[in-house]
């Protein structure tokens, strides 16, 4: 009963990403349109040539009798035949290339254009290796299975309809021999068909999983030798690799027996048609021409039923990645701005949480009853042990995640009716993890400010102190870096992301331990620099080293999603409480 329902939501899936990829090829019916009538046109000139032939064949029987003349004529026809035979399929192909790839293209700026919708709790959610495969691996093996499907599909369809039709009108008796074996063809195409798509689409899954485990391995190589993980890496992508293999073997497996089984349903049919044919001619029933013009047929009749199954196969494949790609597509979006949402403009930084309740996790607490009241200019500081909710308070201010209850508000403005746009752009961001794109360090620095001038970049990267190393750099501010800063130290690229924000100075401020990578002299240096940049700007400093905090007006003490002090510097210390304890701890000796 299990496995009647687990096969009947298998077929659902599949039903239901079919139906999604005929909407988008029905945005090129026309040359849908045009690649079917080419297709016929196709098959009329190939079912043609058969007729031809065994006319050419009757004028050859009898000794002196050849007509030579009427060969020749025969001749010329069968090879205009098949010259507009292949011009028609060379435009056909092409077609079929257009329309595969356009599909394709569609169907990936849909899926590009959801990640940049969907809320941040789903790509934490997921492994990006995953993701990826779904974008650009499961999408290509989707394209070949597409193009093979245009490419073949038509074509076959209309062959076996078309010979059919012809063996009808030649020899009732000898096409019914035909039509009686066929449908072992069709059992053996649904036996293989109803076994591949599952296996297809584990197959998708796992190598997703694969791809996830080997862009996390590179990306942080460092670490995995510096713990000499490697041994434990390698026996990880080998259990990874292992199931692949299995789950690959048992789908090429079906998919491989499709030719061979419809190949000999094919020579049956080719046997039945030449016996029983040899009987009707001998009795006079049909010409010696006719029956190798029906030999042909039969021949082409059963073709298709080996190329169809093979498409099946490959559509299995295809149908299976292409629900991967439309799960992605389909999850829920972030919710979007409402119609009526405030454009924040020249915030003055009146910030408060109003009893603000928020987990990553339903289950697992994390953020209760939280109030908070900043003024215009205030320079609010937050600390406290790993897993606190200080990070969290940041991803809320900014909207990366709501509120479970309670509210945020800027200047008196609950921020969910706030634009995301004009709430973000209002903040200047610099954290820990710094991110950098491919580009030239001055793409870096003028991304949320492309209009600035050159003098402005430059003026933002000494106030940074990043001036100094890029002039060092082999083409200064042209010089180009990969996403991952290529060979720039952890302490430059993090310099960077403050000349970034250093250029667009921003009314609010969000420093996540923007420092942590810089040698302590030049961290003193952008802490000056930080000083003039917060002076009439809301700054919210989240730090583990307590020495860089001392001049906040606010420090709150955060304890397992609460505030569980706060002040001034001096007038913590003075409680000799919890800041006192993580203070002391730090500078003890």
């Amino acid at each position: 009963m299990a496995a009647d329902k687990t096969q009947n939501g298998k077929h659902r899936g599949q039903m239901a990403a079919l139906g999604k990829v005929l909407d988008y090829i029905r945005r090129y019916w026309l040359m849908v349109g045009f690649s079917l009538f080419l297709a016929a046109v196709t098959v009329v000139l190939t079912l043609y040539v058969p007729i031809l032939t065994g006319e050419a064949v009757d004028l050859l029987l009898g000794k002196g009798q050849v007509d030579f003349a009427g060969v020749f004529s025969i001749m010329i026809k069968i090879g205009i035949a098949m010259a507009a035979t292949a011009l028609a399929q060379w435009v056909m192909n092409t077609c079929n290339n257009h329309i595969t790839y356009h599909v394709v293209k569609d169907i990936r700026e849909d899926a590009f254009e959801k990640l940049e919708k969907l809320p941040l709790k789903y790509l934490d959610a997921h492994a990006y290796g995953d993701i990826v495969s779904r974008v650009v691996a499961d999408v290509d093996t989707f394209a070949d299975g597409l193009l093979m499907g245009f490419t073949q599909l038509f074509t076959g369809v209309l062959t076996i309809l078309g010979t059919l039709f012809f063996m009808l009108a030649t020899n009732v008796p000898i096409a019914l021999v035909v039509v009686c074996i066929t449908p072992v063809s069709f059992l053996v195409a649904r036996f293989i068909a109803t076994r591949t798509f599952s296996m297809f689409r584990l197959q998708s899954e796992i190598r997703g999983e694969q791809t996830s485990l080997i862009e996390e391995t590179i990306g942080n190589q460092k670490i995995v030798k510096t713990f000499s993980r490697e041994e434990a890496v390698k026996q990880q992508f080998g259990e990874i690799n292992g199931r692949l293999q299995n789950c690959s073997l048992k789908a090429i497996f079906f998919s491989s027996i499709t030719n061979p089984a419809t190949r000999f349903v094919n020579s049956l049919v080719y046997a039945g048609v030449g016996i029983f044919g040899a009987f009707v001619a001998i009795r006079g029933g049909i010409s010696v021409g006719r029956l190798s013009c029906f030999l042909s047929y039969a021949n082409q009749y059963t073709k298709p039923f080996n190329e169809i199954s093979g498409v099946v196969t490959e559509l299995q494949n295809a149908l299976a990645c292409a629900a991967r790609i439309f799960e992605l597509i389909d999850e829920e979006p972030q919710v979007p701005d409402a119609q009526d949402a405030h454009v924040l403009r020249d915030a003055r930084g009146n910030v408060s949480l109003e009893n603000v309740y928020f987990s990553y996790v339903p289950e697992r607490k994390l953020i209760e009853g939280f109030n908070l009241k900043v003024k215009p200019g205030q320079r609010v500081a937050i600390v406290g042990p790993t897993g606190c909710g200080k990070t969290t308070v940041i991803n809320l201010l900014m909207r990366f995640y709501d509120v479970d209850s309670g509210s945020i508000a800027v200047d008196g403005t609950d921020i969910r009716n706030i634009t995301r746009g004009s709430l973000r752009t209002s903040y200047g961001m610099v954290l820990q993890e710094t991110w950098l794109r491919g580009g030239t360090i001055r793409d870096n620095i003028r991304m949320g400010k492309p209009e600035a001038t050159e003098d402005e970049v430059v003026q933002a990267a000494r106030a940074a102190h990043a001036h100094s190393f890029i002039k060092r750099l082999p083409q200064g501010y042209d010089t180009v870096i990969t996403e991952d800063g290529g060979g720039l130290s952890q302490g430059q690229k993090q310099l960077l992301c403050i000349a970034r924000v250093m250029l667009c100075l921003p009314p609010m401020l969000i420093l996540d331990e923007a420092t942590s990578s810089i040698d302590t002299r030049t961290e003193m240096r952008i802490q000056n620099a930080f000083a003039k940049m917060m002076e009439g700007r809301t700054s919210f400093i989240v730090a583990h080293r307590l020495s860089t905090i001392r001049e906040a007006d606010i420090i709150l003490v955060m304890k397992d999603g609460n505030i569980i002090e706060q002040g001034n510097h001096d007038a913590l210390l003075a409680q000799n409480g919890f800041y006192a304890t993580l203070y002391n701890s730090q500078f003890a000796g």
